[in-house]
């Protein structure tokens, strides 16, 4: 209920962007996690094949971040963001429709360039309209992309009961409602005039020593929050036996998210500086993979699931909420453009790590390889976040917001 009065009293636009996540996420959720499925078992692709489209997917879209950052500053969030979800919907549609491997690659960079399009555009419109809520409102944000996550891989399951097309189809159609809603009732923004080049812009951002260390500093979240879907669903099959296990992991993490992430957002924002608590936030979500290390069972997986989110409830919004402030309102988009390029190289380095670590323990029976290797991440990611806050090189909270957590 508190949720709900949080979420009414919010902006229009931030509450369209909220309601567009959801759809945003069950929409990608109800078509990817089975793409390479039907790629392997209804056409009949290699192994090899099949990584090269799924690779071109993500290779697009953590590869133009920084595009989609730059357009949201130069152009407005609001037409990019309009822009990311009609290339998205034509790139599910050429999923369903398509069967050859040109069709195939051309969906998968269609449906990626909408992905750094919109990922970055719609935080930067959030933080612009949010103002002094932005932790709260980035808290709600996850929320939203949690649930839908959530609804997304059990309306694909049941999709898939008619077939592969029937779920790419509705994909591509709330995709489609996505776009027509937000061309109809987005406002938009003034866009204010850009005094340099493009490149000035991402000279700026990359010069600010502080900002980037933030962004390395964060690795070990973003390799963290990959475990939900890695390493954390292995562990509960090979526990159990049952493949569905594995939906456990996300079920626990939905609930805790839904359940809490908005009191513990409202609960730490007035209680100290944004570094202590990301620094503490990691420091959670590499603690939760050591139950596992330890004493290996569904009872230990299951409880570093909701521990990882836990921590990423702590950290993440706060997270968010800094990274418009270490520039100018004007580059905010560009900011984010970075952050996640980075985010996005990290994420891919430390799988291909904690994979190499999951072989390398089943090769060798110490199955708790993978486990401490994630726990190293999680706890080097808090001393490197710990360690910026007390160089004092994290911005503070804007004086409103500190006048009002104190009133």
């Amino acid at each position: 209920m508190k949720t709900w009065h949080e979420v009414r009293s919010l902006p229009f636009a931030v509450r369209l962007l909220l309601v567009n996540q959801l759809g945003v996420n069950t929409g990608f959720y109800l078509l990817v996690p089975y793409l390479a499925t039907h790629l392997d078992e209804n056409l009949g692709m290699s192994a090899a094949v099949v990584g090269v489209v799924l690779g071109v997917r993500n290779l697009s879209q953590q590869g133009l971040f920084l595009i989609g950052g730059s357009a949201s500053d130069r152009l407005g969030a609001r037409g990019v963001i309009i822009a990311g979800c009609a290339l998205r919907t034509v790139g599910f549609a050429l999923f369903a429709l398509g069967d050859g491997l040109a069709v195939l690659l051309a969906a998968s960079v269609l449906s990626g360039v909408a992905g750094a399009l919109f990922n970055p555009a719609v935080r930067a419109y959030l933080a612009h309209e949010a103002g002094e809520r932005k932790a709260e409102t980035f808290a709600l944000f996850n929320v939203f992309a949690t649930t839908g996550a959530l609804i997304g891989p059990l309306l694909g399951s049941a999709l898939l009961l008619v077939g592969f097309r029937a779920s790419a189809l509705t994909a591509a159609g709330i995709f489609a409602l996505l776009t027509v809603a937000q061309a109809a009732v987005l406002p938009a923004r003034k866009v204010e005039p850009a005094g340099g080049s493009v490149l000035a812009d991402w000279r700026e951002v990359v010069g600010n020593r502080a900002f980037l260390a933030f962004a390395f500093a964060m690795v070990g979240m973003f390799t963290l929050e990959n475990q939900l879907y890695l390493l954390l669903p292995a562990g509960a099959r090979a526990a159990t036996g049952w493949d569905g296990a594995a939906g456990l992991v996300l079920l626990v993490g939905t609930l805790a998210g839904l359940a809490l992430q908005l009191r513990i957002t409202r609960a730490l924002k007035p209680r100290g500086p944004r570094g202590r608590w990301i620094a503490t936030g990691l420091a959670v979500t590499g603690l939760a993979f050591l139950p596992q290390a330890v004493m290996p069972g569904v009872g230990s997986v299951l409880a570093g699931a909701l521990l990882l989110s836990l921590g990423l409830m702590i950290a993440s919004p706060f997270v968010m909420e800094l990274i418009p402030r270490f520039g100018r309102p004007e580059l905010t988009g560009t900011y984010f453009g970075i952050f996640y390029v980075v985010s996005g190289v990290a994420a891919a380095l430390g799988n291909t790590a904690v994979g190499w670590a999951m072989d390398a323990g089943e090769r060798g029976g110490h199955a708790w390889l993978p486990w401490a290797c994630c726990a190293l991440f999680g706890l080097t990611s808090a001393g490197g976040l710990a360690w910026l806050h007390r160089r004092g090189a994290l911005p503070a909270p804007a004086a409103p917001e500190r006048e009002k957590s104190h009133a």
